[in-house]
């Protein structure tokens, strides 16, 4: 019997620039998988690729994530600015 397989897409955005790679996987692969199978971490800086800062959808999750098929892995850029603080400085502002 032919092994089950799954396609995902893996994504990460700049400032600049959007990347999207897709990956075909067996059923049962994990986030950090694709991510090595996609072959996004050989364009991006070194460092980029935080576990912390891995999600599917919109909703984060860690790296050891099992994956669905049509998933879309996102892996998030540090904040430039908390959230918190810039409520701060619009409600200061005006």
């Amino acid at each position: 019997m032919a092994e089950r397989t799954i396609r995902v897409e893996v994504v990460h955005a700049s400032a600049t620039r959007q990347t999207v790679y897709r990956a075909e996987l067996a059923q049962g692969a994990t986030v950090i998988q694709a991510i090595d199978a996609a072959g996004i971490g050989r364009v991006l800086e070194p460092g980029t690729i935080d576990p912390q800062r891995l999600g599917i959808h919109g909703r984060r999750v860690a790296p050891d994530q099992v994956l669905r098929d049509g998933d879309r892995i996102e892996i998030y850029r540090p904040l430039v600015l908390d959230p918190m603080e810039a409520r701060r400085r619009r409600a200061k502002a005006g």
